[in-house]
């Protein structure tokens, strides 16, 4: 981890298209301003781990999901046979 020192008003570059400023501090908070381009998805740490909790729960879903419809679907086929 890179760790940096900067007073409000001083920026971070991070590659060739994100910048990174120090708007305030103020009582143990720091406010930034992220310049980046509008492909480049920004989240904060805790909305970032909720997102992939739920991307996890929402793909484990999926699959069984997918198990019912096959065994309805070859329940389905055995009926048709008959």
């Amino acid at each position: 981890m890179l760790v940096l020192t900067r007073k409000v008003g001083e920026k971070i570059n991070i590659g060739d298209d994100i910048v990174l400023s120090v708007l305030e501090i103020n009582r143990g908070n720091v406010r930034l301003g992220i310049d980046a381009p509008r492909n480049v998805t920004v989240l904060r740490q805790e909305v970032y781990e909720r997102i992939k909790a739920e991307n996890v729960k929402s793909a484990q879903g999926s699959k069984t999901a997918v198990f019912r419809v096959v065994r309805l679907w070859k329940a389905a086929g055995s009926r048709d046979k008959e």
